[in-house]
């Protein structure tokens, strides 16, 4: 039988797994545990896998009881200990070293400035004297973010000297906190300092098969130009064949320097006056629903083939996939103030165009200017004829459907709406 070590992961990551014949072996977190994925997986551990001191002990006792064929994580904070359990066990899976070119930042710009002289130039900020030294290096503007965070947490652009003090703020407030108001299995800790990176932002969702890496899809990302926070996606993105084309070489590239071989990743870069840059990378799916949108413009379950592919339960993908239709993801945003009532999301969700929906916001919640990802109040996902269609059925969901009334701090009532964007336009 082929059986998997899942470490974290969500219902749809078991279910999927299942479907296949696979046999689960589930590590998860107590705060993440469901009734299904109790159900579905043949065994079930619940301890805390961000910790190697708490996952290895289980990982020998299943190994002992039940042998497993690979460990594999799909979540970002499961990712480096599922590395460590296909090292400790000899798997071959995705070790840890590889694992963490990916999940590091700075050892991913310092690993990629070993093969290319003009790679992004990258420092570690330890103390305030670090943001002066890299500013007379390297100029303005540059780029301040936590070394292993996600969604957005703690990025911010530095335009100018008199900008200096106010980042150095900013890193002194957030390290030593949890990244998110959902998640605690993140704690900020180091920061790096980066060249900033100008041009359109796109995301690439790729799968890898013994070392031969297949661009699925290229998702157009609109990104909210102060915060950095995503506010929408699109499968397939609206861009001119050239800079297609240019992502097509350059992320493959990318990632035989990075040393994956096997599974999915997803990219993000920037095409702009330097060509095709990568901002970072995860050697897991996207989150945002794009995994959705994948499915939706392609028929390509990238959760199916990662849990599919180690016991050779899936094809080979050929190297450029056609889309059959559009989908996009929009989110949902308000004036900063408290929620009163949310409505409409059944309804949203059994709209005949609808992949995923999902709200967050309840009431009584606070409604935040929007600073990273974890301040959006919900997503809708849809599909359309084709790309555009998409954008226009996503906004049409949030703007007709949806209804969340928020008390801004004026007292006045107001609806949150379909975050606005910015589009690119295809040259």
């Amino acid at each position: 039988m082929s059986t998997l070590l899942l470490v974290g992961g969500t219902d749809d990551t078991v279910v999927k797994a299942k479907e296949l014949g696979v046999t689960v072996l589930l590590l998860q977190h107590p705060t993440k545990i469901s009734a299904i994925q109790e159900a579905a997986a043949d065994a079930v551990r619940i301890v805390d896998f961000t910790s190697w001191s708490a996952v290895e002990p289980v990982a020998e006792e299943l190994w002992d009881v039940h042998g497993f064929d690979v460990a594999l994580s799909l979540t970002e904070p499961g990712l480096d200990n599922a590395g460590r359990i296909n090292d400790r066990f000899g798997l071959g899976g995705t070790g840890l070293a590889v694992t963490r070119l990916f999940r590091d930042k700075l050892a991913m710009r310092a690993h990629l400035a070993l093969h290319d002289p003009a790679a992004v130039p990258a420092a570690s900020l330890a103390e305030r004297g670090d943001l002066d030294a890299y500013a007379a290096r390297h100029g303005f503007p540059f780029i301040v973010k936590p070394t292993d965070a996600t969604a957005g947490i703690g990025v911010l652009k530095v335009d100018g000297p008199d900008e200096l003090e106010r980042a150095w703020e900013h890193v002194t407030r957030l390290r030593g906190t949890r990244t998110d108001r959902v998640s605690t299995l993140f704690l900020l800790g180091e920061f790096l300092m980066e060249r900033y990176i100008d041009g359109e932002e796109y995301s690439v969702e790729t799968f890898s098969f013994n070392g031969r890496h297949v661009v699925v899809a290229v998702t157009e990302k609109w990104v909210e130009p102060r915060s950095f926070a995503e506010v929408g996606h699109v499968v397939p993105a609206r861009m001119s064949a050239a800079d297609e084309e240019l992502i097509r070489a350059e992320v493959p590239r990318f990632l035989t320097t990075m040393g994956l071989r096997d599974g999915v990743a997803h990219t993000e870069v920037r095409v702009g006056s330097r060509g095709v840059a990568v901002i970072e990378s995860h050697n897991r799916v996207a989150g945002d629903a794009i995994t959705d949108l994948v499915e939706g413009a392609y028929g390509i379950d990238l959760v199916m083939y990662s849990v599919g592919w180690p016991f050779g339960l899936v094809p080979e993908l050929p190297e450029r996939p056609v889309a059959r239709a559009g989908a996009s993801t929009r989110f949902v945003v308000g004036t900063p103030g408290r929620v009163l009532s949310v409505s409409g999301v059944e309804a949203a969700a059994a709209a005949p165009v609808a992949l995923v929906v999902r709200v967050s916001a309840k009431p009584g919640d606070e409604v935040r200017a929007l600073r990273d990802n974890w301040d959006r109040l919900g997503l809708v996902a849809v599909t359309g004829l084709d790309a555009d269609d998409a954008v226009a059925n996503g906004a049409r969901l949030i703007e007709s459907v949806i209804d969340i009334q928020v008390e801004t701090e004026d007292g006045t009532v107001v609806r949150a709406g379909a975050a606005e964007i910015t589009e690119a336009v295809p040259a």
